[in-house]
């Protein structure tokens, strides 16, 4: 399996970009699987836990409206929160997630291992839903799965703008 923490890392040096994450359900995964990378400080700005509303809220500023209509696991909410991570960082890019990992959902209809993600990198966000459905060690599963296809599109937005770019020239 590709260690795309090392891979995203590696594209951030190269491309001199500074990376945030503003992480609910894996609570901080994604900056300790970069922050575990040598050559992390050149690129890791900062990680913001906002496990509850009030702080993706009062930190982050998603609208209340946002979480009232769609809930905090949403494609909404994760677009909102990759926003306030470069708002409150001044990265250049920006890794957010939510989720529900289990093992036991939420107060919502929504199903163990619905997962949100958005990448936000010179204002254009990508967002991938993930619907996992691990039968053991479920809460960990669904956190690294989430933190993993995290930085796995982290290099995936990257690789294609740099593309993009390299054609224009």
């Amino acid at each position: 399996m590709e260690n795309y923490a090392e891979k995203a890392v590696k594209l951030l040096l190269e491309n001199n970009l500074k990376i945030a994450a503003a992480e609910s359900c894996t609570g901080g995964l994604v900056s300790k699987m970069i922050t575990d990378i040598s050559g992390a400080s050149a690129v890791f700005d900062c990680g913001i836990v906002s496990y509850s509303n009030e702080i993706k809220t009062s930190v982050l500023g998603v609208k209340p409206e946002t979480l009232e209509k769609f809930g905090a696991v949403s494609e909404e909410t994760v677009r909102e929160m990759s926003e306030g991570a470069l708002r409150v960082s001044g990265a250049d890019i920006s890794a957010a997630i939510s989720g529900i990992a289990g093992p036991l959902s939420d107060n919502t209809n929504k199903p163990v291992g619905l997962i949100w993600i958005a990448v936000n990198y010179k204002g254009n966000i990508t967002t991938v839903k993930l619907n996992n459905s691990f039968s053991v060690n479920i809460r960990e599963n669904n956190r690294n799965a989430a933190a993993s296809e995290a930085l796995k599109l982290v290099c995936e937005v990257i690789e294609r703008d740099k593309a993009l770019n390299h054609g224009r020239k």
